[in-house]
């Protein structure tokens, strides 16, 4: 599937009104997974700017009203507390009512450290899922613990026909050269990633800005509202 650019998928969307009992489109369960990665915690150019984790616990916090009380979510993150760099990856919980707050309180309280195991991740989500629902990768960047997303995305669309997964990139940092990530040449500037999102007839959304990665999440996330009116979104994107 050819990515939609936010602007469009946006557009789409339409976000959820004032009855939670009028939601539709919301009967499969969703997993967020999200990065916690050490490179979330880098300093960039500007040192006095905020890190991509702190601007992302912003996003969360700005989205979740309009997601939990519609749909069941869970949360799993990656990168911090592992045995080793690769092995942080911590299924908070399983996909429950109303968790909004729950969501907030695990993002607020990663530590971002570790590497990037996006295959191990989306594995990890889609055993909590089964053969059905939703996944949200949020990730800076590519794979970098020898994982092979594409080829997970590959097996995921031949034996989970009901699993979607849309990938969100947030502030990607490319790095072509990534020692332990052997699919990443071929998505030049992009993260690898974005191959879970062609192969399952997902999303995959480029953001940079807190109201980027906010909306983002409201539309890989969110569902329709029975009698709302379409609610079109203008972000400011980069150029």
């Amino acid at each position: 599937m050819r990515a939609l650019p936010l602007t469009l998928a946006l557009a789409l969307a339409t976000l959820p009104g004032p009855a939670p009992q009028a939601a539709t489109g919301c009967a499969r369960d969703a997993m967020l997974v999200f990065d916690g990665s050490g490179s979330m915690d880098e300093v960039g150019h500007d040192a006095t700017a905020p890190t991509r984790i702190i601007d992302a616990r912003r996003a969360v916090r700005e989205a979740m009203p309009d997601i939990a009380p519609y749909r069941r979510v869970g949360l799993l993150t990656y990168g911090p507390g592992g045995a080793h760099a690769c092995s942080g990856i911590n299924l908070r919980f399983a996909p429950r009512a109303d968790a909004g707050a729950a969501v907030v309180a695990g993002i607020d309280t990663l530590s971002p450290g570790g590497l990037t195991p996006l295959a191990a991740s989306v594995r990890a989500a889609v055993e909590v899922l089964g053969e059905d629902g939703i996944v949200v990768l949020v990730t800076d960047g590519n794979e970098t613990c020898g994982g092979t997303p594409c080829a997970l995305s590959a097996h995921l669309a031949e034996t989970a026909p009901g699993l979607t997964v849309h990938v969100i990139g947030f502030r990607v940092v490319y790095d072509p050269f990534s020692w332990n990530s052997p699919e990443a040449g071929d998505y030049d500037g992009q993260t690898v990633a974005k191959c879970l999102a062609d192969a399952t007839g997902g999303l995959f959304v480029s953001t940079e800005t807190v109201d980027e990665l906010s909306d983002a999440l409201r539309v890989t996330l969110g569902c329709l509202v029975v009698g709302e009116a379409p609610r079109r979104i203008t972000p400011r994107l980069p150029i």
